[in-house]
């Protein structure tokens, strides 16, 4: 059973950063699987933040390119999101994700609140 678990959220200032963790468990981790990052705000769609594909191609959304970087650690079974400059748009829940053959697999998410 595939189960993806993320940490890291929490409230910060304006300008400020975070790091995101997702651990990936029942699978054997691997940098065949695309990975990415989701978040949702309330009332809002869950939109692409950024993915990673095979390879170590990455992907952001034009809202986050030059201030946030996802990365992976296949030794660890580990995907990050580094997060700076955070502004208050950011604030939502962020989502990790994996494709996994044909198959979609999401966390639980985890809270992160850019306020002063």
């Amino acid at each position: 059973q595939v189960q993806l678990v993320e940490s890291g959220g929490g409230l910060v200032q304006p300008g400020g950063s975070l790091r995101l963790s997702c651990v990936a468990s029942g699978i054997m981790f691997s940098s065949r699987y695309a990975m990415g990052w989701y978040r949702q705000a309330p009332g809002k769609q869950r939109e692409l933040v950024a993915s990673i594909i095979s390879g170590g191609s990455t992907n952001y959304a034009n809202s986050v390119k030059g201030r946030f970087t996802i990365f992976r650690d296949n030794a660890k079974n580990t995907v990050y999101l580094q997060m700076n400059s955070l502004k208050p748009e950011d604030t939502a829940v962020y989502y990790c994700n994996a494709a996994i053959g044909t198959k979609g697999y999401w966390g639980q998410g985890t809270q992160v609140t850019v306020s002063s």
